[in-house]
């Protein structure tokens, strides 16, 4: 099995390059007071992008070499990394080029191109092999790995050192699930200061493949079925990244698109809390009993959705 390459001590190296883009969002109680468990919300739609991504991202150009960022930073995403490419791009008034899936929600498309960044629709089997590739024709730029990247991850990861500050006694975490890098960031840092925290990650049941893979203990492919989650999901599992799974989470849940949009709508009402698909899918999770009982922390990952969606999923009874 793969060994962790990540350590507390990046995530803790990571904290200045962070805090010089991100906000330290709050941890707030959610105000349900007859959900299975106590649980918690990680605000990360609160962040300038309005997604977590915007740390990974911030950390990963600050190791950058001088030559390195001259060029430009390159990213595939669906939306919310690119964001967080753009912003910290725009910051150091470099170029930043963006492949996203032909379904990319346009308020996502529209935020990275106010932020100056150019945006290539593609294919979504093309845009994931740009995972593979780390290139695509035509772009000379550096290439920041949306999830494979342990600087990537260690941005992430600085989540987990907030959330101990802000609820030491949590028993479980639960983190989306896309590519892999929020929830190996995070966990990377739980594992680290308190091994018994419960990590579970958690995906839309349209599109899980971890879930599949973890079950099978091999990558597996499956039918990716887009949807208002357009923030995680996709048709299979890297590797290494599964490896990562394997070592440090215990297991994932899914949720079903009724369940998401019924948590989107509970954290509207009685939070005011506006998240994207994605962000909704670990509320989900906790509401359905599926994590147990006791302190659940459910990491809200994003509020990037379209508002069009958002009015039909409010209106929904």
């Amino acid at each position: 099995m793969r060994a962790t390459r990540l350590g507390i001590e990046d995530i803790r190296r990571a904290q200045p390059a962070v805090a010089s883009a991100a906000v330290r969002t709050p941890l707030v109680r959610l105000n349900v007071w007859d959900a299975p468990a106590q649980i918690y919300l990680k605000l990360e739609n609160l962040q300038p992008i309005g997604s977590f991504k915007i740390r990974g991202a911030a950390n990963a150009m600050s190791l950058m070499s001088r030559d390195e960022l001259s060029r430009g930073v390159l990213v595939a995403s669906a939306g919310n990394m690119a964001q967080g490419a753009a912003w910290n791009a725009r910051r150091l008034g470099i170029p930043c080029t963006v492949i996203a899936p032909d379904y990319a929600p346009d308020t996502k498309v529209q935020a990275i191109e106010r932020l100056g960044g150019r945006v290539i629709k593609v294919p979504f089997d093309r845009w994931w092999q740009t995972f593979t590739d780390r290139s695509y024709p035509g772009v000379d730029a550096a290439f920041i790995h949306s999830f494979d990247d342990d600087r990537v991850m260690a941005g992430n990861g600085t989540i987990g050192l907030e959330l101990l500050e802000d609820l030491p006694d949590v028993d479980t975490v639960l983190i989306p699930w896309g590519g892999g890098g929020l929830a190996s960031g995070i966990a990377t840092a739980l594992r680290a200061l308190k091994p018994a925290i419960r990590i579970f990650a958690v995906e839309a049941d349209t599109g899980a493949p971890l879930s599949a893979s973890l079950k099978a203990g091999s990558p597996q492919a499956v039918d990716y079925q887009p949807s208002f989650v357009d923030g995680i999901g996709s048709k299979t599992v890297f590797k290494n990244m599964l490896e990562l799974a394997q070592e440090l989470l215990d297991g994932s849940f899914t949720a079903s698109l009724e369940e998401i949009a019924a948590a989107l709508r509970l954290m509207a009402e009685r939070n005011r809390v506006i998240a994207e698909g994605a962000g909704a899918v670990a509320l989900a999770v906790a509401l359905s009993g599926k994590a147990g009982q006791g302190r659940i922390a459910c990491v809200i990952s994003g509020g990037n959705i379209d508002l069009p969606k958002l009015a039909k999923i409010l209106g929904e009874p």
